[in-house]
């Protein structure tokens, strides 16, 4: 299970913990658990920001990270990690929802002309100045919308919480504070450090001066602030305090070039990485991008110019000075490898800041359609088989946990066949298995049309009159007898018809089903669905049961899945898509029943409802962790047709065999598990399916 509290209370996606085989290859991509983190994340963002236009997807490679409304993912999401990853969805959501991108985009024209003057007083360029005032600001606004998610969604705080502790309350950064490693002289560097880490418990509001007035002004502040606009005027007064306690920088002439001294500049952050290129020079190309709009361009080269090697700068600022001069200054000694580790973690609070979060993991155009399918075919893992008793010496296993998961696949798409996501079942209609099948759908539809009139009686109404009554509507006819004394003159008329009904045809597509068995049964089961088409109230779902290979043969899981329903597809879905199906796995019988009980829709005054099983026998799965044959498999696949049953739904079993040997050798367990109702019957005659469905359908008109 997850083992993050937030997690384990929201999502469903489920986690095996089962004994792993030897010879388990686990798939470089996770398709499935993909699929499940990217829907439960984007129902988070959704909800949240109550906006379904904003879309959650995977990095791949080539990938920008955000277009300003789409939010960007990693794909190495785990258990570990997946509530910081909602938060900062959710963070990067309400970004879309409530910043406003293109004040930021205006955001050098928009600058105060006192705030310019105030930074070029003391020797910044009107770039700097207008780089000072962003990070400000996209602090400030970074409060505002994550106080609006506070406010109005409490119950998501717990990933918020995950997120602030990987960027601002992380081990390194609380000693850094603790230990004020950041120093307390007054400059621009220590005060954007301090102030990013106001959040932080260990955060010293009296290290600057003015830096408790900034806490202040921000904290008190952004719970009232309606826009972005607003932030900015918080972060002006912000930066304007700032600028009130610093020097002013040295003159330029005594700058040594990016790259060859010890930089001096109020958080220049020493050396620099400039290639040779004067820090003048550096300013003037970001000035120039500025102007012209390359925004990412500006952001680089600004990040470039003050680029923190804090390896270096520690130990410039140590290795100078004599031991009581390093405890003035405020640093604590570092190790190389302490330094680089502050350095990054201050690199991601900053990149946190401009928006630009390093996500962890890109897949493959591939991969990345792979997981979309599985997604839009709403593929999910249920818990099933919890009361199926598996042999002896399993119950000695530590991990042993009594049931297994089968994948429910809501809908087959044409991009899943296409992928080929799941090979057991989607053969491909190019395929000689393929080539078979389609060859069963052209026939299906043409026995289905005659099959249709041969079933049109529930499309049928009877119309029984009653004349000759003491009560009721009068009898025109009998009108001319009031003369005679006759006071029977009224009649009544009563409409008998059938109730709207739903056919759930289950079909099992395990490899002992191939060749012929497959043929027929795909052909009656597309007779079947276009009979239904040509019979008004009455609607069809078809599923399919197998089972799922990743990585060995031991790492199977049962599968089910909707191949088409009346109710929301064409006809047409049959003759593009089922080609594409052919037979392959085990048959986890009860299993699949169990996972889509809920699914089942029960019969009521208004509609009627039956159940079609197509099989050829024995149940039967196994995944070196859960067994599931026998005696056990029968009695629990009885168990669930009984279940069925319960919901007023009547069951109708067709055996599939070969020959008599199949039908003698496994006609008694079929009929333990699916009733007195289950029967052999040749598929492949119409007559002989429409005699069976009629007599279903026939007994529960009414």
């Amino acid at each position: 299970m997850m083992n993050n509290n937030y997690t384990n209370f929201w999502n469903d996606i489920q986690v095996n913990n089962g004994v792993v085989d030897d010879d388990f290859v686990k798939p470089k991509v996770d398709h499935i658990a993909l699929a499940g983190y990217r829907r439960a994340i984007a129902n988070f963002v959704n909800i949240v920001t109550n906006r379904s236009d904003i879309k959650v997807r995977y990095q791949q490679n080539g990938d920008s990270y955000t277009d300003g409304k789409t939010v960007t993912i990693g794909s190495k999401i785990d258990e570990k990690n997946f509530d910081h990853v909602v938060g900062l969805a959710l963070h990067e959501g309400s970004h879309i929802l409530l910043s406003d991108f293109n004040f930021l985009r205006q955001l050098r024209q928009n600058t105060p002309a006192q705030i310019l003057m105030e930074g070029e007083d003391l020797g910044f360029t009107r770039g700097q100045v207008v780089g000072h005032l962003k990070n400000m600001l996209n602090y400030v606004e970074d409060r505002r919308i994550d106080y609006y998610v506070f406010s109005t969604s409490p119950g998501y705080k717990g990933y918020y919480h995950a997120m602030y502790n990987k960027y601002f309350h992380s081990p390194t950064i609380t000693r850094a504070l603790k230990n004020n490693t950041f120093g307390n002289e007054p400059t621009l560097e220590n005060y954007m450090n301090r102030i990013i880490n106001f959040t932080n418990k260990e955060s010293d509001l009296d290290a600057l001066p003015d830096l408790r007035k900034i806490y202040r002004r921000i904290f008190t502040s952004v719970k009232h602030l309606d826009d972005m606009n607003g932030a900015f005027n918080v972060a002006c007064d912000s930066l304007q305090m700032v600028y009130n306690n610093l020097k002013p920088l040295p003159d330029s002439s005594d700058m040594e070039q990016v790259g060859e001294g010890q930089g001096q500049g109020q958080g220049q952050g020493g050396q620099g990485q400039g290639g040779g290129q004067s820090k003048s020079d550096m300013l003037d190309q970001a000035a120039e991008q500025l102007k012209n709009g390359d925004y990412n361009g500006y952001q680089d080269t600004m990040d470039e110019i003050r680029a923190t090697d804090w390896t270096k700068q520690v130990k410039a600022n140590l290795s100078d000075q004599p031991i009581s001069s390093k405890a003035e200054s405020g640093f604590v000694d570092l190790t190389p490898q302490q330094a680089k580790t502050l350095n990054n973690a201050l690199k991601r609070q900053k990149e946190f800041m401009n928006n630009q979060q390093k996500k962890v993991g890109r897949l493959t155009k591939k991969d990345a359609s792979i997981v979309n399918a599985m997604e839009e075919s709403g593929v999910t893992q249920v818990n099933v088989g919890s009361d199926v008793k598996q042999s002896n010496y399993r119950s000695y296993s530590k991990n042993f946990t009594g049931s297994t998961q089968v994948l429910f696949v809501k809908k087959i798409t044409q991009q899943m066949v296409d992928d080929s996501v799941f090979p057991s079942l989607f053969q491909g209609g190019g395929s000689y298995y393929g080539g078979r099948t389609k060859d069963s759908v052209i026939i299906g539809k043409k026995l289905g049309t005659q099959l249709g009139k041969k079933l049109q009686v529930r499309s049928e109404s009877r119309t029984l009159k009653n004349s000759r009554l003491d009560s009721g509507r009068i009898d025109k006819r009998l009108i001319a007898e009031l003369g005679f004394g006759n006071s029977k003159v009224f009649s009544t008329t009563f409409v008998e018809q059938y109730n709207d009904a739903i056919l759930h045809i289950s079909v099992d597509a395990s490899g002992s089903m191939s060749g012929d068995k497959w043929k027929n049964t795909m052909t009656a089961v597309v007779a079947i669905c276009k009979a239904a088409s040509m019979i008004s109230g009455l609607d069809v779902v078809v599923s399919f049961r197998t089972t799922h290979y990743s990585g060995s043969r031991y790492s199977g899981q049962p599968l089910v899945a909707i191949g088409y329903d009346s109710r929301v597809d064409k006809f047409r879905k049959i003759e593009n898509v089922w080609p594409n199906l052919y037979p392959g796995g085990t048959t986890p019988e009860g299993l699949c029943y169990e996972a889509i009980m809920k699914d089942f829709v029960p019969s009521t005054n208004n509609r009627d409802s039956y159940f079609l099983n197509f099989s050829d026998g024995q149940p039967m799965f196994g995944d070196g962790d859960f067994d599931y044959y026998g005696e056990e498999a029968l009695q629990h696949t009885k168990k669930q047709v009984k279940e069925i049953i319960k919901k007023g739904i009547s069951v109708m079993s067709y055996f599939i065999g070969d020959s008599d040997y199949d039908r003698s050798r496994n006609m008694d367990d079929f009929k333990t598990m699916y009733g007195k109702d289950a029967e052999f019957v040749d598929v492949t005659k119409v007559s002989s399916l429409a005699k069976t469905m009629n007599n279903l359908f026939l007994e529960k008109g009414k």
